[in-house]
């Protein structure tokens, strides 16, 4: 059985209707991400992986189910009901299995390859699934464009993009960007931010920019995150960005920190890069790690309802946000099949706009009407621990859990 409290069915306004279909437009015709936005190197400390695991994954971008597999679990099922995001962990698979490491650091290191066409055609097409192959066929010259990189492409890459273009005409602010990012010390990486970047970034410009719906939906925040974020930050959506940024370029070390600077740069370098992207590591996944990832598109419902398998590790992400607003019932659904599949000592990490998602006390499960809360132990001190090592740190909640035995 399966109830919800009558505080998530909070009827939805005309703008709340409106804003859902925006969503959902973009969502269903778009990659939105080109690259994951949660840091895993906290994710592997919170889960604690071993080779008895096996792993659900929503997908995003496939860096972070890639960084999972070089820990060797059993198995990691990558669930993503966008098929544009498995498309890319798919291409990704079958550039592990059939280029060397110089072209495949081109390819997803640089974002430039300058014979991509011919080396997707000939090596790489035959290894995807129908739909990815329809929809790199059609894209193929994000990766083969020399002025351009495939970073800059997908809608989070059209918001690097802009910015870029944003910088050209705000060649100061760029040139203290990138002096920033040279800093190897994090007192001169505080004074570069606080004597150069901090006094020209923050403009009305930017902060409006921040503001907008249609910026957040095209970094793939939903209108309900955004109304979390407004709810808990008295400076709004462009004070919460800059006061997590902020943490970010004056607490840790921007040379490790490649998920801002591949956007600002366009690029990876072979020192500040996803884990996938070292030579080592992409060597393990071709002898046979990244052979374990299994993509499946679908829900995350769909995907439990169907397997057998038990699942003794989950990585959520953030998306029971907006499914908490604009899908309330298929949310306690899913937590339904989360706990039946779960081993008895299955673990749960998922990130919230919000430092307590409301959700968490109202959805009730099962004839017991239980809370979703107390199904679950919750390890606030390590999450707390955790976050504060964030590299990407946009996410006001990090949550880690097990299954109440």
């Amino acid at each position: 059985m399966i109830t919800v409290d009558m505080a998530l069915k909070t009827p939805q306004t005309l703008a709340d209707r409106f804003d859902q279909r925006v969503f959902n437009a973009i969502y269903s015709r778009a990659l939105v991400y080109n690259t994951c936005w949660e840091d895993p190197a906290v994710d592997r400390l919170a889960l604690d992986l071993n080779e008895n695991d096996t792993l659900l994954v929503i997908t995003s971008a496939g860096c972070n189910v890639l960084d999972y597999a070089l820990t060797g679990p059993r198995r990691i099922h990558a669930v993503d009901a966008n098929p544009r995001q498995n498309a890319l962990l798919e291409l990704k698979l079958a550039g592990i299995r059939r280029l060397d490491f110089d072209d495949f650091f081109a390819t997803f290191g640089s974002g430039h390859h300058p014979r991509f066409r011919a080396m997707y055609l000939d090596a790489l097409r035959e290894d995807l699934s129908p739909f990815a192959q329809q929809f790199w066929d059609k894209r193929i010259d994000w990766f083969g464009n020399p002025r351009g990189s495939f970073y800059y492409h997908g809608l989070s890459g059209i918001v690097a993009r802009l910015f870029r273009a944003y910088l050209k005409v705000r060649p100061r602010l760029a040139a203290s960007i990138s002096e920033l990012f040279e800093t190897r010390s994090l007192d001169d990486q505080r004074h570069v931010y606080d004597t150069q970047v901090q006094p020209l970034i923050w403009t009305r410009t930017v902060n409006w920019a921040l503001s907008r719906q249609i910026t957040m939906s095209m970094l793939g925040v939903p209108h309900p995150q955004r109304k979390q974020v407004l709810d808990q930050h008295h400076q709004g959506v462009a004070g919460f960005v800059r006061e997590s940024l902020e943490y970010v370029l004056r607490q840790l070390p921007v040379w490790t920190n490649y998920f801002w600077s591949v956007y600002l740069q366009g690029r990876y370098s072979h020192n500040c890069c996803p884990e996938y992207l070292k030579r080592d590591n992409f060597e393990a996944l071709k002898a046979g790690l990244a052979d374990r990832v299994q993509t499946h598109t679908s829900t995350v419902s769909e995907f439990l309802e169907a397997t057998d398998e038990r699942i003794s590790k989950y990585v959520l992400l953030d998306h029971m946000d907006w499914m908490s607003s604009y899908y309330p019932v298929a949310l306690a659904e899913e937590w339904v099949h989360i706990l039946r599949r779960a081993t008895p000592d299955a673990r749960i990490i998922f990130r919230s706009a919000h430092a307590a998602p409301t959700y968490l006390e109202q959805l009730e499960l099962g004839v017991e009407r239980a809370r979703l809360r107390d199904r679950l132990v919750f390890h606030d001190d390590l999450a707390a621990r955790l976050q504060r090592l964030d590299r990407v740190h946009t996410y006001a909640g990090f949550h880690i859990a097990d299954v109440r035995a």
